[in-house]
């Protein structure tokens, strides 16, 4: 059979493709609450500032997606509008939100941090209590728009990931989106998904129309039965199901009764913060991706 040119030039770009999965030169989306410097309410923010870093070290390419919360000062942070990834409209319910995105680097680090932005739900001075220590009632759509805006960014900016990992309750959407809503997207087909649980619960029950306003298309009704309880656990229980790997954070051993419960159903998995650290996840990663 003769080759032509073209074939060459094909066949030669597949297997540079081959070389650069081979090589561990993975793109790894990182998503959270939070990140220092620019927040920092609980162990998620150093995770988050820490091991993106230490992975573009190793070669692999990173992006990183956190909420815009109101407590982050955007002029000393130096946060400006991406005027291109802006513009959507995220539905919550019944309603539509406009999507922000704005961009900021870490100080002496080679690292973008994406923010999503909502005048609506993320302006207020404050994470997920008000000034009485109340948790708000609407922090679900909250957590509904953050992980829409996130998929939705990604999109936009035409970064097909490798690895998606998600932190804490608030990202426990993403992984139930992609392997439903989105599993037949060019950029997300081959994507898996880390979860990490840390101990950050609430006591707080959400009002019975959370499922409707979780859901979204090819989302069956039986899919969302772990949400059912409309709590912190129900959220974590979601994230752990449609995830391929789950990680226990050093504080998520609080949450032991949860741990005990969710591992019926998946193994979960404790990477101590050691000098081991950084190699440990660089290996799941490269497991998860195979």
């Amino acid at each position: 059979m003769r080759i032509t040119g073209k074939i060459l030039v094909l066949l030669w770009i597949n297997f540079e493709n081959q070389i650069h999965t081979n090589m561990s030169n993975l793109r790894i989306l990182y998503v959270a609450s939070e990140i220092n410097p620019f927040l920092q309410t609980s162990e998620v923010a150093d995770f988050v500032r820490k091991l993106p870093q230490a992975m573009q070290e190793k070669g692999m390419e990173i992006r990183i997606l956190v909420p815009r919360f109101g407590l982050i000062n955007e002029r000393k942070n130096r946060l400006h509008e991406v005027v291109r990834l802006s513009g959507i409209n995220i539905a919550v319910g019944d309603e539509e939100k406009p999507l922000i995105i704005k961009v900021a680097s870490i100080p002496n680090a080679k690292l973008q941090v994406y923010f999503i932005d909502n005048e609506d739900y993320f302006h207020r001075k404050s994470v997920f209590h008000d000034k009485e220590n109340k948790f708000y009632e609407d922090n679900d759509e909250r957590a509904i728009f953050f992980c829409k805006g996130v998929i939705e960014t990604v999109k936009k900016l035409g970064w097909a990931p490798d690895i998606v990992h998600c932190n804490d309750w608030m990202t426990s959407l993403i992984p139930l989106y992609l392997k439903t809503t989105y599993k037949n997207d060019p950029l997300f087909k081959s994507s898996k998904t880390v979860f990490s649980v840390y101990n950050t619960s609430f006591t707080h029950k959400f009002d019975s129309d959370l499922l409707d306003k979780v859901k979204m298309m090819d989302i069956e009704d039986s899919m969302l039965a772990n949400l059912e309880t409309a709590d912190f656990n129900g959220f974590i229980k979601l994230g752990v199901e449609f995830s391929d790997a789950v990680i226990m954070a050093e504080g998520g051993k609080g949450l032991n009764g949860l741990f005990n419960e969710l591992e019926e159903e998946k193994k979960v998995e404790t990477i101590e913060k050691n000098e081991n650290f950084t190699e440990a996840y660089y290996d799941q990663y490269n497991e998860l991706v195979g």
